[in-house]
């Protein structure tokens, strides 16, 4: 791991930024639109449009260090629509960064459809 889990705060900016932006770009998307100190140690992460393209960046009191990471499949954003600015715990961090959306489930099977056929079976 990079950092110690329990201390890091992660905050996670709702909308999508041009990837080839790196520190000082990214810097000021941290003064400005998160309005965040980014020499307070905190993770910033930033995601691309097309949401399958992350850049993490923090201070780590020798400089500032920025992570990337892109997908093969799938998309660390499936909907901006439902995207927005806001701070994440150290598992929604993790759910992230394995391009998994922690609101978002699928239904296999109908438990209604499964119980018409156990009753039919019998």
């Amino acid at each position: 791991m990079f950092f110690p889990e329990g201390q890091v705060r992660v905050f996670l900016y709702g909308a999508p930024v041009d990837m080839r932006k790196s520190f000082t770009g990214l810097y000021a998307l941290t003064k400005r639109e998160l309005e965040q100190d980014p020499l307070s140690g905190h993770l910033f992460v930033f995601i691309n449009r097309r949401g399958d393209y992350l850049k993490a960046l923090y201070w780590d009191r020798t400089g500032f260090c920025l992570w990337a990471k892109r997908l093969e499949r799938g998309r660390f954003v499936s909907n901006w629509a439902r995207a927005y600015t806001r701070e994440l715990d150290w598992t929604g961090l993790k759910l992230l960064l394995e391009g998994i959306e922690p609101g978002r489930k699928k239904v296999r099977f109908s438990r209604q459809k499964a119980t018409m056929e156990q009753s039919l079976r019998v």
